[in-house]
């Protein structure tokens, strides 16, 4: 059952007031692949606009607080604690790493796909002008933790 349909197909938000606060985790990634000349510029600190990362990083930090203004039916969530890694793998390939936590009712598995797919929109918003061929790719939610549904971890790749 689609939980975001009412009885007569309509979207709308899902209603967790009575839902219990528990703790709830997600960790999504999303992979940027691009020229490894790219990547070696990013990786060097050579990158004329600055340290693609860290921008990537904070861009990332930020679009998690803003998932519900940017999905429509998303709740408004009081995030503890969001944490976005980059690091190569590979010559031609950077991963990105979203966690996202809260005690709350309801799950972050939206904040942490958005911080994921924000980071990596970001380093080709940063990167485009030397290599526009870059494609983002494998945006998906790795493990999610709390919640009635309880523990998900996704299949290795």
């Amino acid at each position: 059952m689609l939980t975001h349909l009412d009885s007569q197909g309509r979207a709308n938000m899902v209603d967790v007031t009575d839902k219990a606060v528990t703790f709830r985790e997600a960790t999504a990634e999303a992979f940027v692949r691009m020229l490894p000349a790219t990547l070696q510029m990013i990786v060097s600190g050579g990158h004329p606009k600055g340290d693609v990362f860290a921008v990537a990083r904070i861009a990332g930090i930020q679009a998690a607080k803003k998932t519900s203004d940017l999905i429509p039916l998303c709740h408004p969530l009081m995030l503890t604690n969001v944490k976005v890694e980059l690091d190569a793998a590979g010559d031609d390939l950077v991963r990105i790493v979203a966690r996202c936590k809260l005690s709350g009712q309801t799950g972050v598995e939206m904040e942490a796909l958005t911080a994921a797919s924000v980071a990596a929109l970001t380093i080709y918003d940063m990167c485009k002008a030397v290599d526009r061929g870059m494609t983002i790719e494998g945006v998906r939610v790795l493990e999610k933790l709390g919640g009635k549904s309880g523990h998900f971890q996704a299949d290795a790749q």
